[in-house]
């Protein structure tokens, strides 16, 4: 088993410093989700007596592949936009992105009537290419092992006039993604702890602001796939580190460095990392079809291997997983699932 990171921060050393100190906060949150509201879903919150029996514990699984162009990632992208000002969101937004944020991006684009620009890795799943050209958003490739999407996308949007929405690295795109767990909790009451899949870090840093900011005393859980621990090490460090670029399933999660502004969340806020392998997020996937009759992508499914690998020590009694997403196509998932 995987060992998992365990943040030497305590809950009270947080709250103590105060959430003020941190570049999103419960109040952003909630404006972000005044912001989408009507525009997005609030998706649902599965449980299954089969997986709670397996597991030992109640789980609620917050839905995210049934949200909106099938991610969590239309949550931040249309706050994003949506909170420019107009004169500078009629001139078009610019993204980089491997296929949620950039489908996400393209979305709300439209939907606000502007235009998109995405840069997207050559190799990305080509149903994640497809329906974000179908958006209406131009396309621009690139080589993701040899070239740093970063600079690319920087220099697109300078060159275009655009404004860059970066897929986790901005506070609004944050305090969007935390609205997740804010609906989920809102659900639920009081859970004792929360896994979430780690790739930028967005989607945990605007998540844990939530529920710690909700429920002071919850567990938050990332998840990364193994060989894409770049916030494990990150965290264990005390800085962030950078890995070579992962090459994973999870192509949501194969990002080789954390956001400089996830992690000044997260360094804070997040109590531990667990690792999970290729073989047992397909074993999640696989569990998930059968079991709970729902589809999830390699990415949305870490949370639910996390739990079904025994990767969460100590395993509370009471716990919610975010289901990040579930942008995959039929010829992809009979691929991974072996037929």
């Amino acid at each position: 088993m995987a060992a998992a990171y365990e943040h030497p921060v305590q809950k009270e050393d947080f709250a103590m410093s105060g959430a003020a100190d941190l570049p999103v906060t419960l109040d952003d949150i909630r404006a972000a989700a005044a912001r989408i509201e009507g525009f997005t879903h609030r998706t649902p919150v599965l449980t299954s007596r089969t997986l709670d029996e397996r597991v030992g514990a109640r789980v609620f699984i917050k839905c995210e592949n049934l949200q909106r162009m099938g991610a969590f990632k239309i949550r931040g992208a249309y706050n994003a936009i949506a909170g420019l000002p107009p004169e500078e969101r009629a001139k078009g937004v610019a993204a980089f992105s491997s296929g949620n944020h950039a489908q996400a991006t393209a979305l709300a684009a439209r939907e606000l009537g502007t235009s998109a620009v995405i840069l997207m890795p050559e190799d990305a799943p080509r149903s994640k290419m497809e329906a974000t050209a179908g958006y209406g958003a131009e396309i621009v490739t690139y080589d993701r092992y040899t070239e740093d999407r970063v600079a690319l996308g920087t220099a697109l949007a300078k060159e275009r006039g655009l404004t860059l929405i970066p897929p986790y690295d901005h506070p609004d795109v944050i305090a969007g993604q935390g609205t997740a767990a804010l609906e989920l909790l809102e659900e639920t009451g009081p859970l004792d702890a929360l896994l979430v899949p780690i790739g930028g870090g967005g989607l945990i840093a605007g998540s844990a602001v939530a529920a710690k900011g909700l429920h002071r005393d919850i567990r938050v859980i990332g998840v990364e796939p193994e060989g894409s621990d770049d916030t494990k090490r990150s965290l264990e460090s005390g800085t962030r580190v950078a890995v070579p670029v992962p090459r994973t399933i999870a192509d949501g999660q194969a990002v080789a460095v954390p956001g400089e502004l996830t992690f000044a969340v997260n360094r804070h806020l997040v109590d531990s990392v667990a690792l999970v392998g290729d073989p047992e997020i397909l074993d999640a996937m696989r569990f998930a079809f059968d079991r709970l009759k729902t589809v999830f992508e390699p990415s949305g499914a870490t949370g639910l291997a996390a739990l079904l690998a025994g990767r969460v020590e100590d395993l509370p009694p009471r716990v919610g997983v975010i289901a990040s997403g579930g942008n995959i196509d039929t010829r992809r998932f009979a691929e991974l699932l072996g037929g």
